[in-house]
C-alpha cells in the first residue's frame, strides 16, 4: 500500500486568473477538484506545504486525504502545474476517488541490485532505464507505491520487460492484455562506447595551424 498524506484546503468562490494571482501572493495554491460523480469544486492549498509534500517520491502515485473543516475527501493528484523559472506550484488539479471504482495511473519503476547487477559487475555494463514508469490499473485499497523489477542476475545485453515487473496483489498491467508487441523492455545493461572523430580533430588543428580559424588571445 502507499502511503497516505493529509492537505489541508479551504473552498474558494472566486475565479480567474487575477483570483489565481491573488492566491499565489497570499502563499497559496488554487485547485480544482473533480470526479466521483459530484460538480468540481474551486480549492487552496498552502504553498509551503504542497511543496514540502511534492518532496516524497510516494505523494504522485498515493491516495491524498483532502480536509475541508470536519469533511475528509481520498483523492489522487491528476495535473500539476509549476513555474518554469520559479520554485512554485501554480495550479493542481485532484480527482475525487471511490473505493469500488478503479483507478488508472501511471506508477514509478524501481530498479533493484542495479549495482550488482551480472552485466555490471562482471562485464563492465552500465544501467540503462527504458521505461521509468508504466500504465497500472487497480482499487484504491490496492494502489501501490512503486512496482519493483530484480535486475541482479541481467546479463549484458539482455533486457527485462514489463512482464517482469512485480505486481501486488489486485495490480493489472493494461498493455500486458493487448499481446507480445505490448511488452516493452524496461530496463537493460550494455557497454557505453566512446567515439571520437579523429579526423575532425585533426581538421580543426590543421586549420588552427593555418590560421583560418581564430584562436583567442
Amino acid at each position: 500500500m502507499a502511503e497516505e498524506f493529509d492537505l489541508i484546503a479551504e473552498y474558494r468562490d472566486d475565479k480567474g486568473k487575477g483570483a489565481s494571482r491573488r492566491l499565489r501572493r497570499e502563499g497559496k495554491v488554487p485547485a480544482i477538484l473533480y470526479g466521483g460523480g459530484r460538480p468540481p469544486r474551486n480549492l487552496a492549498f498552502d504553498h509551503n506545504r504542497v511543496i514540502q509534500q511534492l518532496e516524497n517520491e510516494s505523494f504522485y502515485s498515493s491516495v491524498l486525504n483532502v480536509k475541508v473543516g470536519d469533511k475528509n475527501q481520498a483523492v489522487i493528484l491528476k495535473d500539476l502545474q509549476r513555474h518554469p523559472a520559479k520554485r512554485q506550484i501554480l495550479h493542481i488539479d485532484l480527482q475525487r476517488i471511490l473505493e469500488d471504482e478503479e483507478i488508472r495511473r501511471n506508477v514509478p519503476i524501481h530498479f533493484l541490485n542495479e549495482a550488482i547487477a551480472v552485466g555490471v559487475k562482471q562485464s563492465g555494463g552500465k544501467v540503462s532505464h527504458v521505461m521509468t514508469e508504466v500504465v497500472g490499473v487497480w482499487l484504491p485499497k490496492n494502489l501501490p507505491e512503486y512496482l519493483e523489477v530484480d535486475i541482479a542476475d541481467l546479463e549484458l545485453d539482455e533486457l527485462r520487460y514489463i512482464s517482469d515487473l512485480k505486481l501486488p496483489e489486485g495490480v493489472s498491467i493494461p498493455a500486458l492484455a493487448q499481446g507480445e508487441e505490448a511488452d516493452q523492455p524496461i530496463v537493460s545493461i550494455h557497454i557505453i562506447k566512446e567515439v571520437v572523430i579523429e579526423e575532425e580533430e585533426e581538421g580543426l588543428a590543421e586549420a588552427v595551424a593555418a590560421g583560418e580559424v581564430p584562436v583567442a588571445g
